[in-house]
């Protein structure tokens, strides 16, 4: 990347206009904050900066500029989503990505069959295969 120039926080993320995500499982975390940009809560939640748990996503309120960061996104079970006007919803593509590239090492979504049906082996277990 060419010197001075920042890299934007926000393309590690999908965004969906005007949906919120609504916690079902009362165990899910969420922090807020007022903060006037979006690239700010991006910067911030891809850093877990301040957060006591791994930012998952981000919600920005654009009527009261304030920051939802969110332990969970769409595809995590006791969530719902909500239309919601004042909102953007931010995802970290991570998450949500059901694509491996490379070798996969870093991947994070939610695929856990293989491409003919077979359910993975488990990161713990040296059944059927020692790693």
């Amino acid at each position: 990347e060419s010197k001075g120039k920042k890299r934007n926080p926000l393309h590690d993320f999908k965004k969906t206009g005007e949906l919120m995500l609504i916690k079902v499982n009362k165990t899910l975390e969420v922090k807020t904050k007022l903060l006037n940009t979006t690239e700010q809560c991006a910067k911030r939640c891809n850093r877990n900066k301040g957060l006591s748990f791994t930012c998952k996503a981000f919600a920005y309120d654009r009527v009261t500029k304030r920051c939802h960061w969110l332990s969970f996104n769409s595809l995590t079970n006791g969530v719902r989503k909500k239309q919601d006007h004042a909102f953007d919803l931010y995802e970290k593509k991570d998450y949500v990505r059901n694509c491996i590239i490379g070798k996969g090492a870093d991947y994070k979504g939610t695929i856990s069959v293989t491409k003919s049906g077979i359910q993975c082996q488990a990161w713990n277990s040296m059944i059927p295969h020692e790693h």
